[in-house]
């Protein structure tokens, strides 16, 4: 992917007002956008249900977003988000003909360990052989998949006791699952086989602006600051993405290449490219905003339901002001 440019260099559509800015081209009024809210076939099973909410059985409580419908939705959003931010692709590893076993962690819907089958370029007599096994806390996969794809109900976090290692792994989006990040980069070292490839891909969930224009005082920045207190105060990184290098080269991996991609929070930029990676981004975010907050506000934080649905209503108004520039990476 060619270089993102410096987010202090990020120009910003002129031609944007409080009137427009909620039907812009590459907004959640685009076909393609909401084809992407369409609800997914999940495996249901006797969840928790807290706020109005549904939460994962299986290790209970340990993960703090829901697993509902909204939510499956949400995650399919940010997994189209993802992939236009990488410009179409769903990997940087130059994974190929080789790769005929790979493991997904925390596979979410499994959109991504679904189509990964159709990007490997393989021959038939190779295709066969390919094992793509994707695993969660949560069993809300769809149930008709390619007969190469796998899934099963299972912790990241608890020791691996795979028989056979792995040609990739794929970690992504893993921000506020995992307690303990060091061990986890250390297992899937350990599961890759020699001269094969993990790929971790996830956010510095850190809220800025390239020129300013997201103070202390706006109701985005707040929400932020009280999100990353609250993830903390769970005992999460809610921004590992800065610091997977780090962990990987500590791990033992070797030629290690990083990347730090702007991720828009609206349509603000007047770059085409980031203008729809920022559509697709506000989209994911308004729609996760009561996933985000209700278990991790009400539970760490203190707070009511009232005040997270006060502070996630202000979040959704700013979400509409064109002249509020920010942004997160990845």
């Amino acid at each position: 992917m060619a270089a993102i440019a410096n987010p202090s260099t990020i120009a910003v559509e002129s031609n944007l007002n409080a009137s427009n800015y909620g039907r812009d081209p590459f907004s959640s009024s685009d076909p393609e956008v909401e084809s992407f809210t369409t609800p997914l076939t999940s495996d249901i099973t006797d969840y928790k249900v807290e706020n109005g909410r549904r939460y994962h059985a299986y290790k209970k409580g340990s993960y703090y977003y829901p697993n509902d419908q909204q939510e499956i939705e949400r995650l399919d959003i940010m997994h189209k988000m993802i992939e236009v931010s990488l410009g179409g692709k769903l990997h940087r590893a130059p994974i190929g003909k080789g790769s005929q076993r790979i493991l997904d962690i925390g596979t979410g819907t499994g959109s991504w360990a679904i189509e990964i089958v159709k990007v490997i370029r393989v021959n038939s007599s190779i295709e066969a052989s390919i094992q793509i096994l994707g695993n969660d806390l949560s069993p809300i996969q769809p149930h008709w998949v390619p007969p190469n794809v796998r899934f099963e109900v299972d912790d990241a976090e608890a020791d691996w006791t795979y028989s056979q290692k792995f040609d990739y792994i794929h970690c992504r989006c893993m921000g506020n699952a995992i307690y303990n990040w060091p061990r986890l980069v250390q297992q899937c070292f350990e599961f890759t086989k020699p001269g094969c490839w993990t790929e971790f891909v996830d956010l510095d969930f850190e809220y800025t602006s390239p020129d300013g224009s997201l103070t202390p005082k706006h109701a985005i920045k707040i929400f932020n600051s009280e999100f990353l207190r609250a993830s903390r105060a769970a005992n999460v990184e809610p921004c590992p993405g800065p610091r997977l290098e780090g962990w990987a080269k500590e791990a033992g991996f070797i030629d290690l290449h990083h990347e730090k991609i702007v991720l828009p929070i609206g349509t603000w930029p007047a770059d085409k490219h980031l203008k729809k990676v920022g559509a697709w981004n506000k989209l994911q975010i308004s729609s996760g905003l009561e996933a985000f907050t209700y278990a991790l506000f009400t539970r760490k934080l203190g707070y009511s339901v009232k005040e997270v649905e006060v502070v996630c209503s202000k979040i959704r108004a700013e979400l509409q002001d064109p002249a509020i520039h920010s942004m997160i990476h990845l």
